[in-house]
């Protein structure tokens, strides 16, 4: 299948599936440097060929543009940023995203444009009479209604097109809450806010439509999702693979560890679990059911670790820049806190694909097999530099917007020191801001829809309630409001993307978790770790249809075995919860230990789940591993102690049996060949 070493995989891709590495679809009736976002993308926007296709690609380019001139040269004021980028990427959504999926694909319809048209109006509107309703005090005039009630529809109808209906769904549950408080039972029930002051508070004012996660979207979102662009269409996709396969591919399971190693590395740069899951799954998966694994534990472990992708930093699923501006700390604290964590989970995955390996008895790759290291690295190297060079930026103080600006740049600079097929031509970076305007749009729509949601809890006081109901229900012990966040996390995560997601669970929840004693930055990774979990979490676990798809998996069979694959992941939080030094906080000594307390329960737990050690495991050595995570939750030193023990235990009398039964052979086989 592979030529040894020189080989890229992009034949090996071309026999698969769909070739989502590039990010885009070279046949000639699909939008050129389109982005792939979902797996199902391809059947939901429009695929245009004549003069409105040129339309699209002017405004998409028009929005790159916009927001590489606002990072050079110094962002707008936040309606003004906010509302030129909403304006664009509502008029790309309501003119790609056609009203059903039975509507011709090939053509817009008048009423889109009608609606496209009236969106840009409603941003217009903020442009150009925006210091006269700032003058006026938050007194809105009858067009500010209408214009409000009208931006609203907009949002909540272009959210539906892009992401379907779960989150236009809840927000318009919180509209009803808001506009009929007095008629709901208890302490549920308020004043309520009739539509003439509400709609203009979600549609004039910064806690709104135009929110922080607007703001967000519109600063450095966006600019991630083009610098991501600029990778795809580079072949740093295709490049993050071969590395990934060659550094794995020849220790035991070699295939299953290139597919987490694949998902961690585009999870750097990838903004959803379902496009981190067909853009590596695509390859990934052929070749580990090519080594043994079976159709579903192939799915499982590409879900499992495109879902962990969301939580790996710098981008993290663009929940870190959100965090920030919530918190109100350096976006490079949030990256630095996120690492020991995540990486965790990732260990956690190898292990799970490691022990299933051994517990299969499946061979190892061949080196003729697999492309080398140095090869990869000499074709691509330039690739890498980037990447190093933004988190560089970002570790010196940088702000996030002018490092990944200079990125960008220094990627197009870049790229013509190595192979031809890796240079940014003029036509390949005008593919690239056609790529990061488009593929910027569902974001923009959920952070919109988000904030509704989040407006609504700001002006009920909702969040408050929340945080008070998981009190009164805990009895104020914080186990049992780490779980009860924990189930609210992943029943509002579930269908919402990761940007949402963080949102909603952390206004809702977070606040609780903090009155409890946990440190706010604990609680908001907390609440986004289980938001994210929704993804594997059945029945709604959209990562994992997306991969059970390319698998040829019962979904269902894969998305439970996704849930027990990524069981580690419902573990990491409560950790750093109870030990903050897996947030690298506090000396050396305490991180050096707490992470290696982490590191062996998290193995345990993976060896337990698979059935297999060094050797397999006996029913009552799989309990005692089981219990190990557990024992390694909080940090006392009598607890580390016995989950060290059970673990070292176990580990030298497995060896000790193995080393008996390789003595025993040969004497065995002496014996037989002496008969």
């Amino acid at each position: 299948m592979f030529r040894s070493g020189a080989l890229s995989f992009s034949q090996a891709m071309s026999e698969g599936w769909v070739n989502f590495v590039s990010g885009t679809e070279e046949r000639g009736d699909v939008l050129c440097g389109e982005r792939v976002i979902e797996a199902e993308a391809l059947s939901k926007v429009r695929v245009l060929d004549d003069w409105k296709r040129y339309v699209l690609f002017a405004i998409a380019i028009a929005a790159s543009l916009f927001h590489l001139y606002t990072a050079y040269f110094g962002l707008l004021s936040a309606m003004y940023q906010r509302s030129i980028h909403w304006m664009f990427m509502g008029a790309l959504l309501f003119l790609r995203y056609p009203v059903s999926d039975k509507r011709p694909r090939n053509s817009i319809d008048l009423w889109d444009w009608i609606l496209a048209c009236l969106l840009v109006a409603g941003c217009v509107n903020i442009l150009l009479n925006w210091k006269a309703m700032a003058a006026r005090e938050g007194a809105a005039l009858p067009s500010d209604i209408w214009m409000g009630i009208v931006m609203i529809l907009l949002v909540l109808e272009g959210t539906r097109r892009s992401m379907g209906w779960p989150l236009p769904i809840m927000a318009v549950i919180a509209i009803v809450y808001a506009l009929f408080g007095p008629y709901f039972p208890g302490i549920l029930g308020h004043g309520g806010f009739p539509v003439d002051e509400l709609a203009p508070f979600l549609y004039l004012r910064t806690d709104g439509i135009f929110g922080v996660p607007m703001g967000v979207s519109a600063t450095f979102i966006f600019l991630f999702v083009l610098f991501g662009s600029f990778l795809n269409i580079s072949g740093a996709g295709q490049f993050f693979i071969d590395l990934a396969v060659a550094l794995t591919g020849k220790s035991q399971g070699g295939a299953g560890k290139a597919a987490v190693v694949a998902s961690a590395l585009m999870g750097t740069v990838s903004g959803s679990s379902c496009a981190n899951a067909v853009t590596t799954g695509s390859f990934t998966i052929p070749l580990m059911k090519q080594s043994g694994y079976s159709s579903e534990f192939s799915g499982a472990i590409v879900a499992a670790a495109s879902t962990g992708g969301q939580v790996m930093p710098p981008v993290m699923g663009a929940a870190a820049f959100i965090m920030a501006q919530f918190l109100g700390v350096a976006y490079w604290d949030i990256v630095v806190a996120a690492a020991i964590p995540a990486t965790l989970y990732f260990i956690s995955i190898v292990a799970m694909v490691h022990f299933r390996a051994g517990k299969k008895r499946m061979p190892r790759l061949s080196a003729e097999e697999l492309p080398k290291v140095r090869m990869v690295l000499k074709e691509g190297w330039q690739l890498l530099l980037p990447i190093v060079v933004l988190v560089a930026f970002l570790a010196l103080g940088y702000s996030a917007v002018k490092a990944v600006f200079w990125s960008i740049l220094l990627l197009v600079v870049i790229s013509w020191f190595g192979k031809e097929e890796h240079r940014m031509t003029p036509q390949r970076i005008v593919k690239a801001l056609i790529e990061g305007g488009t593929g910027a749009v569902e974001v923009a729509a959920a952070c919109a829809c988000s904030g509704i949601v989040i407006g609504v809890i700001s002006i009920t006081g909702i969040g408050l309630l929340f945080s008070s109901l998981v009190l009164s229900l805990s009895g104020g012990v914080l186990p049992f409001a780490l779980f009860l966040t924990m189930v609210g996390s992943i029943i509002l995560g579930m269908g919402v993307p990761t940007t949402a997601q963080y949102i909603i669970t952390s206004t809702l929840a977070a606040p609780a978790l903090s009155r409890l004693g946990v440190p706010m930055l604990s609680a908001h990774l907390f609440c986004l770790y289980f938001g994210v979990l929704a993804d594997v979490t059945p029945p709604v676990a959209l990562a994992t249809y997306a991969a059970s798809g390319i698998s040829k998996s019962n979904p269902l069979k894969t998305g439970f075995m996704a849930l027990v694959t990524a069981i580690a992941g419902f573990l990491v939080p409560f950790m750093f919860v109870y030990n903050p030094y897996l947030l690298l906080k506090g000396d050396v000594l305490h991180i050096l230990v707490g992470c290696i307390t982490a590191l062996i329960g998290i193995i345990g737990l993976s060896a337990a789940i698979q059935g297999y050690l060094l050797d397999d495991l006996n029913i009552v050595e799989r309990v005692l591993l089981l219990s190990v995570p557990l024992l390694l939750i909080h940090p006392s030193l009598m607890s580390n102690l016995v989950g060290m023990c059970i673990i070292g235990g176990i580990f030298s009398v497995q060896f000790l049996r193995i080393r008996s039964a390789s003595w025993k052979f040969p004497r065995d086989c002496e014996e037989k060949e002496g008969t």
